[in-house]
């Protein structure tokens, strides 16, 4: 089995609050993250697929199509967007980058599985020194 990772960059605003919260209860928790007028991250996307290598191209994966697969179903969506508000496969979730990890995986995997690879890690970095994986629901 071999792991192949293709990094993509994305920039968005998002805004860490509960409706049903108040302000105060809503700064109690999520601090300046909760600010009303949002806040912004340049996070970038790490996306590693698995499989096994095809023997007549030495690919995992070709490279090109996994970033257009990309860019068309999660960056182009996403760059310089709010995800609150303007991003529909965020619709009804908390903007924490967690859930975003969730999103992001739930968009890609049907069409990572038609390249004939298997999605292993969804990992999002927020910040330099804050990041989250993700790595599918667990086969219990």
């Amino acid at each position: 089995m071999l792991y192949l990772t293709r990094k993509e960059n994305f920039s968005a605003a998002h805004r860490l609050f509960r409706e049903d919260w108040s302000d105060e209860e809503n700064e109690r928790v999520f601090g300046k993250c909760s600010n009303p007028g949002g806040h912004g991250h340049n996070y970038v996307l790490y996306v590693t697929v698995k499989g096994e290598m095809n023997p007549e191209t030495g690919f995992v994966v070709n490279l090109k199509t996994l970033s257009s697969i990309i860019r068309d179903n999660i960056t182009g969506k996403i760059d310089h967007m709010n995800l609150n508000t303007q991003v529909e496969f965020m619709n009804g979730r908390m903007a924490s980058t967690e859930n975003l990890a969730l999103a992001v995986w739930e968009e890609l995997d049907p069409h990572i599985r038609m390249l004939g690879v298997e999605l292993h890690c969804i990992k999002i970095a927020e910040t330099e020194n804050n990041y989250i994986e993700y790595y599918g629901k667990s086969q219990t």
